[in-house]
């Protein structure tokens, strides 16, 4: 053991703390710093997301670092979508063909929690309120700062791991060395988070089963639940324009557009003016960075290489797939390991995949907040699932190839592009699936299916 490599991760959230427990797994030694304080015992910091969506990559990380029962003792299954619209009315779309074809909700923070406990208990050291605040890394000694008791050390590391968000530390002080090329992409659209609060009887205000979508074309509301019977809902919005935040200086004024566009939303929240001027607005944006490495010192993954929208739920579902294919990549602990060509491996094998969900999450979210609601989007909906029944295995839809299956990111991109050509070929200037080919649309797709790699 005393030879294994140091390996320094910075950022103790999902990733992180995931990759901790991969590694130390493995028999390395592992230091996890984290600037924030421990979940496990202190009360999570305001303005992150409360609920994720874990799917089958995800669950692939879990397995590995044998975590997957104690998870799914607080997984919540979601099996479709319930689209809510503006009238009241109600339509349920099921994400998958199959009965184990569903999204689990998972709890930010007891997710985190469980992280943390199985890399302490895999051995892993783990130091909260630190941050990092500069790196030497000819010298291989990181500069932290421990905000509890103000005073700066240094950590020498043999490997430095950057797992610590789109803001960070680690991505900055390797630009400062070697352009990292790095640019956000914001979003003209923010987000702020609500609270359902359970029934008085203390069940479900809605259908615990689905995830809630109110599609209002340039906006929506979206609702996940939780383990405790509520639900956390989340408002996107534009930042500028009508309707914007910046049109809403006020609950009052909140108050009114909810009436007006999620009513039946609004009145499961009797308490929503004091929460919309309690929670903040966040940002969304994309983070392009050409490089995740620097020399054979060190390596960014998950949001510090490539943060995302969320409107595909894969963020955290990517991020442990990084987790994944870095350890692999790796190896058990042992000295010799030619940590440059691991690095330049995993980021070769990694960014078509992180460039390809960075894209389709983008495009989800104009089909979360517009085409689920169109009814050119149900019929070519239909055809696609009825396709797929015929052709069980081979036409398989996009979002079915994202979130129930581990096919590269890349590779379900580029089949749902030529699926989507195929689906519109056949459903364009039809009103129903009586009036489709279906005959011509299989043939076509057993013929595109006979082409996959």
């Amino acid at each position: 053991m005393s030879t294994s490599p140091r390996i320094t991760i910075v950022g103790a959230g999902l990733a992180g703390a995931l990759l901790a427990c991969l590694l130390a797994q493995r028999g390395f030694r592992v230091h996890l710093y984290e600037r924030r304080g421990d979940m496990r015992v202190e009360q999570m910091a305001a303005g992150r997301s409360i609920n994720l969506a874990l799917a089958t990559r995800g669950w692939q990380g879990l397995a590995l670092a044998g975590l997957s029962e104690a998870v799914r003792e607080y997984a919540l299954p979601m099996k479709g979508r319930m689209v809510h619209q503006r009238d009241g009315q109600t339509n349920f779309q099921t994400y998958g063909l199959r009965a184990e074809e569903v999204i689990w909700s998972v709890h930010r923070g007891r997710l985190n929690q469980t992280l943390l406990d199985a890399a302490a208990a895999a051995g892993a050291e783990i130091v909260f309120h630190t941050r990092l605040d500069a790196v030497d890394f000819d010298a291989r000694k990181a500069s932290f700062v421990d905000d509890l008791k103000q005073r700066r050390f240094e950590h020498e590391f043999d490997i430095l791991l950057g797992a610590d968000g789109a803001g960070s530390a680690l991505r900055s002080a390797i630009d400062q060395v070697q352009s990292l090329h790095q640019h956000t992409e914001f979003l003209n659209h923010g987000y702020k988070e609500l609270r359902i609060d359970p029934r008085a009887d203390g069940d479900y205000a809605m259908d615990p089963e689905a995830l809630h979508i109110w599609p209002r074309g340039g906006y929506m509301l979206i609702a996940l639940p939780n383990p405790d019977r509520s639900f956390t809902a989340t408002l996107f919005l534009p930042h500028e324009g009508h309707p914007s935040f910046a049109a809403l200086p006020d609950s009052r004024a909140a108050l009114d557009f909810f009436q007006a566009e999620f009513a039946d939303a609004l009145a499961l929240m009797p308490d929503f003016e004091s929460q919309y001027a309690a929670h903040p607005v966040g940002l969304l944006g994309t983070l392009r960075c050409p490089r995740w490495h620097y020399r054979d010192l060190a390596l960014l993954l998950g949001d510090a290489a490539h943060a995302i929208v969320p409107f595909h739920g894969q963020g955290m579902n990517c991020a442990f797939e990084d987790c994944v294919s870095l350890s692999q990549g790796i190896g058990e602990a042992r000295a010799g390991i030619d940590w440059k060509a691991v690095f330049e491996a995993f980021e070769h094998e990694r960014r078509p995949h992180a460039h390809a969900i960075a894209e389709m999450a983008l495009e989800n979210y104009l089909e979360m907040r517009d085409a689920v609601a169109d009814p050119r989007y149900l019929l070519r909906r239909e055809l696609e699932l009825a396709l797929a029944r015929r052709l069980p295995g081979r036409f398989v839809p996009r979002y079915s190839l994202v979130m129930f299956s581990t096919l590269g990111y890349a590779e379900a991109r580029e089949r749902g592009r030529l699926q989507a050509e195929l689906l519109h070929r056949h459903c364009d200037g039809r009103h129903s699936l009586a009036e489709v080919d279906l005959d011509a649309a299989l043939a076509e797709a057993m013929a595109l299916t006979d082409g996959y790699a």
